[in-house]
């Protein structure tokens, strides 16, 4: 088994209302030296088998048209092998 997990985040020249309200409210509620807030989203797919190969180039693919918009957003891939 193996797990993959994709970390989409907007690119930094994009504007994050999201993460500039939560930067507000955090500082409101106490919370000193927050310097910047973004906010993101994160896909975790648990698969059997392993990956890698043709498989893993697909999953590539899948994260980069599928789970994030490469126009204004940034992603990471991380495969976890026996992790379930």
């Amino acid at each position: 088994m193996a797990r993959v997990v994709v970390d989409v985040m907007l690119k930094p020249e994009i504007l994050d209302p999201q993460g500039r309200a939560v930067e507000g409210s955090l500082r409101r509620l106490g919370l000193t030296g927050v310097n910047d807030v973004r906010q993101g989203k994160q896909f975790v797919i648990d698969l059997d088998g392993v990956v890698e190969g043709a498989r893993l180039e697909l999953l590539e693919t899948l994260a980069a048209e599928l789970l994030s918009n490469p126009v204004i957003e940034d992603y990471k891939l991380q495969v976890i092998e026996d992790s379930v």
